[in-house]
């Protein structure tokens, strides 16, 4: 008898959380440090004003980025203790109503009717919260809120995005100072684009091009804004 070997299955849904919030930072990091360096830069400041700019806008970004994730996943994470709280007491109050509400669920998905409260019946006795939450909710391990994490995920990977074009700005000569840091930051955006695109099984050359042109917008525009501003003053 021939036994069939089961395989593990490793889905690339499995790092959404991480991955958004790992790609974001250093995004975020790359363009927003690289902006106001080359800003900081046509405005005919010096290396150490361009420096002092950029260190602060590598901490005062990664605090931004932390604060910002944790209160907008802990948002999600309330809302989603909320619902879960209220189907909880559906639970306890009117078991049957949220049996039938199951099966429903498994009956629009293509079930009979019997075979879909078969279903609802086993999986309520197993898990009955967990059921309702994964099936009508749309909760589960993998999309559950994780304020924390998503937190640290995101001023970390900023503070790694912001560190390169601030060490490109501290070794290169002044004279070239903006186009070196726009270079090397459109280069890192590329490559960043590219490998978050990879890792979350999309295409890579878009995802490059993509990020891109933003960053080259966001520096094309800051440096404007800064030649005016060192102008005027």
């Amino acid at each position: 008898m021939t036994r069939l070997k089961l395989h593990d299955e490793r889905h690339r849904v499995t790092r959404v959380g991480w991955l958004r919030a790992a790609v974001l930072g250093a995004n975020d990091g790359i363009v927003s440090t690289a902006s106001l360096i080359v800003g900081v830069a046509a405005a005919s400041a010096g290396r150490s004003d361009v420096l002092v700019a950029g260190v602060a806008g590598l901490v005062a970004g990664a605090m931004s980025m932390a604060a910002g994730e944790y209160v907008s996943v802990s948002s999600q994470s309330d809302t989603e203790s909320a619902d879960l709280a209220r189907e909880r007491g559906e639970l306890s109050a009117q078991p049957e109503s949220e049996r039938e509400e199951l099966a429903g669920l498994y009956r629009s998905r293509g079930l009979d009717a019997e075979t879909a409260l078969k279903v609802a019946d086993q999986l309520m006795a197993h898990d009955a919260l967990g059921a309702h939450a994964r099936d009508e909710l749309g909760i589960s391990e993998i999309t559950a809120a994780r304020p924390v994490q998503a937190a640290f995920t995101s001023a970390a990977t900023f503070t790694a995005g912001a560190a390169a074009p601030l060490i490109l700005a501290a070794i290169t000569p002044a004279g070239a100072l903006a186009v070196v840091v726009s270079a090397g930051s459109l280069a890192g955006l590329a490559i960043l684009g590219a490998v978050g695109a990879q890792a979350g099984g999309a295409p890579p050359l878009r995802a490059a091009v993509r990020v891109t042109f933003w960053g080259a917008l966001a520096m094309a525009l800051t440096a404007g804004i800064g030649r005016l501003v060192g102008a005027a003053v």
